[in-house]
């Protein structure tokens, strides 16, 4: 897109007073914009109007613009919904390739919660874990929610948990963590050999939102016995419809899917 363009001087004009707001400013009037642009005032000034009218910005005291973070509000409950219905779409087609037990998740606290699954008859998996919590730490949930998050930022989060056994290969402490963590980001989704359980082998990916935003992570959880040695098919299928997915939420082009 040409920035000399209409559209792009109104967007250049809009990302000039998000700017402003990021840096702690209430907003920028005509003037101001203008020299951050260093553009012309009246062309400015006709961008900033049609943003205000479009709605993307609102215009405050001593005609100073602002964001119209209701916009943002809005979209958030948007990718709120779409997760929950398009989550349903994504759970299936990998249940459907993979025919192993499939979650969403989200982070609360330093746990994981389940908030979307489909659990194929053929995976033997009983009981259901949606609204359950489970610690992030052991858990390949946790390690793709915890995907964009700093070494300080993790640290923080499991600050004073202990780090209870619960399989055989369950993290020691969160520099243990942080060592898979790093490991996950490098393969580019999440491994978890029997952490969370004895027998337990499961992959995640971290989604995104439109912001760019880790928002849930998209699970595929089986017996070791039977996933391990399908982990290449489960793995290609589960990045696929992770990708899926967040184009779905505005992070990325729409796949071929399904």
């Amino acid at each position: 897109m040409s920035k000399t363009s209409s559209m792009g001087r109104g967007i250049m004009a809009v990302l000039a007073v998000g700017s402003r707001n990021a840096e702690g400013l209430s907003g920028g009037t005509v003037a101001d914009i203008a020299a951050d642009l260093g553009r012309d005032r009246s062309q400015v000034s006709r961008s900033l109007r049609t943003a205000e009218q479009e709605g993307f910005l609102a215009r405050g005291d001593y005609r100073s613009y602002t964001m119209n973070w209701s916009l943002l509000t809005d979209a958030q409950l948007l990718t709120e919904q779409r997760l929950q219905t398009d989550g349903v779409t994504a759970l299936e087609g990998l249940a459907g390739e993979t025919n192993e037990g499939c979650f969403l998740g989200v982070m609360s606290g330093n746990s994981t919660v389940t908030i979307g699954e489909r659990v194929p008859a053929s995976s033997n998996m009983v009981g259901s874990w949606l609204g359950r919590p489970y610690p992030a730490y052991c858990s390949d949930a946790g390690q793709a929610l915890l995907w964009e998050a700093s070494d300080a930022q993790v640290r923080t989060i499991f600050s004073g948990v202990p780090f209870v056994r619960h399989g055989p290969n369950t993290p020691l402490d969160v520099e243990d963590f942080l060592s898979r963590l790093r490991g996950a980001r490098a393969r580019g989704y999440s491994v978890v050999d029997e952490e969370a359980e004895p027998g337990l082998y499961s992959l995640a990916v971290p989604i995104r939102d439109f912001k760019g935003d880790v928002v849930a992570a998209l699970q595929v959880v089986g017996a070791k016995t039977r996933l391990e040695p399908r982990l290449e098919l489960c793995a290609t299928a589960l990045v696929s419809w992770g990708k899926w997915l967040e184009s779905a939420l505005g992070h990325a082009a729409p796949q071929n899917r399904p």
